[in-house]
């Protein structure tokens, strides 16, 4: 027993430390989970290095290098302007930013979500709305597209999940987190001046996109973020006057290949073949490299190694701690509290609080599997715990000291910054009770036994 508490604790202390020292977890999880593997579990390094999950790696690199080329070949551009230019009444614009949002956060990366950020605030202050409204708007919007089956958190979620033999559907992990931030979307428009906009019923002079704002800011780092928001460098939103040109052929197939990815992925599904969303992101990849050989070179570069690294390293850490009995260990004592709700609770509490501060993929990749003996006592359904305890791990990044919450700061306006710190730093801790409490009520323990 002592051996397995040390590991859990070194687990613990890597994590805190490379947060703390701003080192790539994933890599220190994995030296670490050598280390710990050879001397403590008297493993062979070559199980120990079988642990790391090339299934989800194969999903990270295919999803990023697919939705790469979508990025490199100004798809992804024309669609936020056709998108944009169809608003024309302010009330729908967070709904609109929201939806906009969720469908940039779906295509692999969910910060690719954020460069709608430098468009959304501007916007809102322009038409005299809140800018907690559309910063909460965004945040919510990333959060919900971020669970799509083809983006990082939702393959991180059920990728783990399939990982540790647990059937899960990324599409009830979708839902859940698409319903959740809708209705934060409703709460953020009654709280922050949505009944107001529908008294003023004013309309959208033109259009949004009329002025050709475009971003070229496709990717915004969490330095980036940070430095913006202590007064540092600004991210740019660079203007073309110039109207938004027709689909070129390459984005005419591009377009193609994402109505075939979906069309393949749902048809498989329903032969029942377990489709790997990943190998299909590859094989359409491939096929829009061969069109267009210049942006297929370009989107490796997009390719989330940092993300694969991360993911890869906390879970072959775990798969140590499983082989060592750790992971059982933990079950017992989850099965011998009796309170199999309240357990539930506390994990989604530390899924909640610390994702708020820390990369929400290094939690959903450390917490979902050390929340499995829980649901393999019997006590709980596995579905609805991972559920909540993703979803719980999302919802607070719209505090300003996460990447998403310091990215809406940043583009805000600089009087208006102060108040959107304050603001959202009460959002982002209200949601690390709120979350948890309201998410394992209503899908937790309806499935307590």
């Amino acid at each position: 027993m002592l051996q397995q508490l040390v590991a859990i604790g070194i687990f613990i202390g890597i994590f805190a430390i490379a947060t703390l020292r701003k080192v790539h977890l994933g890599i220190t999880m994995f030296a670490a989970a050598c280390a710990v593997g050879v001397l403590l579990a008297k493993m062979p390094l070559s199980a120990i290095v079988g642990g790391f999950p090339v299934s989800i790696m194969i999903l990270l690199v295919g999803v990023t290098y697919f939705f790469g080329i979508a990025q490199e070949n100004g798809t992804v551009d024309h669609v936020i302007e056709a998108v944009l230019r169809r608003v024309r009444t302010a009330v729908m614009l967070p709904f609109a930013f929201f939806a906009l949002t969720a469908g940039i956060s779906a295509m692999g990366s969910p910060l690719a979500g954020l460069i709608i950020a430098p468009i959304g605030m501007p916007v809102a202050k322009r038409y005299g709305m809140d800018p907690m409204l559309m910063g909460l708007a965004i945040g919510s919007g990333f959060s919900a597209g971020a669970f799509a089956p083809s983006s990082l958190f939702g393959i991180v979620t059920y990728g783990t999940a399939h990982q540790a033999n647990i059937d899960l559907n990324p599409l009830t992990v979708f839902a859940v987190a698409g319903t959740a931030n809708i209705v934060l979307l409703i709460a953020a428009f009654l709280i922050f001046g949505g009944p107001k906009l529908i008294k003023q019923r004013g309309a959208v002079s033109g259009s949004i996109a009329a002025s050709g704002d475009r971003i070229r800011n496709r990717s915004i780092s969490r330095e980036t973020a940070f430095s913006a928001a202590s007064g540092g460098t600004s991210i740019a939103v660079l203007a073309d006057p110039a109207a938004a040109s027709s689909l070129t052929r390459n984005q005419i197939a591009t377009i193609g290949c994402m109505i075939g990815l979906v069309g393949a992925v749902i048809s498989a599904s329903i032969a029942g073949l377990n489709p790997d969303i990943g190998v299909f992101c590859m094989a359409f990849g491939a096929v829009l490299a061969l069109i267009d050989p210049k942006s297929g070179m370009a989107a490796v570069s997009r390719i989330d190694w940092s993300t694969v690294l991360l993911v890869g390293g906390i879970i072959t850490f775990v798969g140590v701690l499983q082989t060592m009995g750790a992971v059982d260990m933990l079950g017992n004592a989850a099965k011998n509290a009796g309170f199999p709700i309240l357990t539930a609770l506390v994990i989604c509490f530390i899924g909640a609080l610390v994702s708020a501060f820390a990369s929400t993929t290094g939690i959903l990749a450390a917490l979902v599997p050390l929340a499995l003996p829980l649901v393999a006592s019997g006590n709980v359904a596995g579905w609805a715990l991972i559920s909540a305890l993703a979803v719980c791990a999302s919802i607070v990044d719209v505090s300003p000291f996460s990447t998403v919450g310091a990215t809406l700061v940043a583009t805000a306006a600089e009087e208006d910054r102060s108040r959107m710190m304050s603001l959202l730093t009460r959002w982002g801790m209200s949601m690390v009770l709120i979350g948890p409490i309201v998410l394992v009520s209503i899908l937790v323990l309806p499935g307590i036994r």
